[in-house]
């Protein structure tokens, strides 16, 4: 290092060179400064019930739903009905379908995913909604940003989403529970302890329950919680028979029960 003041010669002024790693045009680096890979996972809704396909998915979403050769499905059945709605532009009987499962392998998810690599895409659907939220697909989309691949989700129905905003109940705080446990004394104690935590939270709570248990649900809801608890339900969202109240324990009380039988439902509840 120099002195101040000292002169500096041209030779020793002189920057060295760093390297500059670049990505690929229209690409990424990953963290350890490798190009990413230019596949993209596409995380695409399906519908909640039988509503015709143009009145919950975009034009732009249907047209590249169509035009996919690769999906991984929570059911392929399912997704093969999506596919035909929206029209596939490939006979359905070629187009590859990796059915996903709670207990499939992450090795097994990691090869299907591996065409990403040579920049396929690939498309993500649920069952019913969208994938990834409550959803087993949350596991795909972990190990395609592990990878460093595009994830790119699509606009659709979300019964969760749907169902806070239509109803009235706290929209900033707020738990999905899923299922609540079958035996009827461990599922009043379950309800019990998620009023407990609405109240302490002022927090919206949602779960939901098999269609044909629903009468059941509503039951146990009635007589666990407490009478100034207000309790909304919202039934076939998007389709034809879409029903949606919300009101008091107190006040449902005093009318009839709803027709829920068979029927998709979602239950919210938030504590006084």
């Amino acid at each position: 290092m120099s002195a101040p003041g000292s002169p500096i010669s041209k030779k020793n002024s002189t920057p060295t060179p760093r390297l500059r790693l670049a990505a690929p045009r229209g690409g990424h680096l990953l963290p350890g400064g490798g190009p990413a890979a230019k596949g993209t996972l596409h995380l695409i809704p399906v519908g909640l019930g039988d509503a015709p396909v143009d009145s919950w998915l975009p034009a732009d979403a249907r047209a590249l739903a169509a035009r996919l050769d690769t999906y991984i499905a929570e059911n392929a059945k399912t997704a093969r009905a999506f596919l035909k709605q929206v029209g596939a532009v490939r006979p359905i009987q070629e187009i590859t379908i990796h059915t996903l499962e709670a207990r499939t392998e992450a090795s097994q998810l990691r090869e299907w995913i591996k065409p990403l690599k040579a920049g396929a895409e690939i498309g993500l659907v649920s069952e019913a909604g969208c994938p990834a939220v409550a959803d087993p697909g949350a596991r795909v989309v972990d190990l395609a940003h592990a990878g460093g691949h595009t994830v790119k989700p699509w606009v659709g129905p979300s019964s969760i989403l749907l169902g806070l905003m239509a109803s009235g109940l706290d929209g900033q705080r707020f738990a999905f529970h899923g299922y609540a446990p079958v035996n009827p004394e461990e599922r009043a104690r379950q309800l019990k302890t998620w009023e407990q935590q609405s109240a302490r939270a002022n927090q919206t709570q949602m779960l939901i329950e098999t269609p044909y248990r629903n009468g059941a649900m509503f039951g146990t809801l009635l007589a666990s919680l407490r009478g100034d608890t207000r309790l909304c339900i919202a039934r076939s969202l998007t389709t034809p028979t879409e029903w949606i109240r919300t009101q008091t324990i107190a006040q449902w009380k005093q009318g009839p029960a709803p027709d829920l039988d068979k029927q998709a439902t979602l239950f919210l509840f938030l504590a006084a």
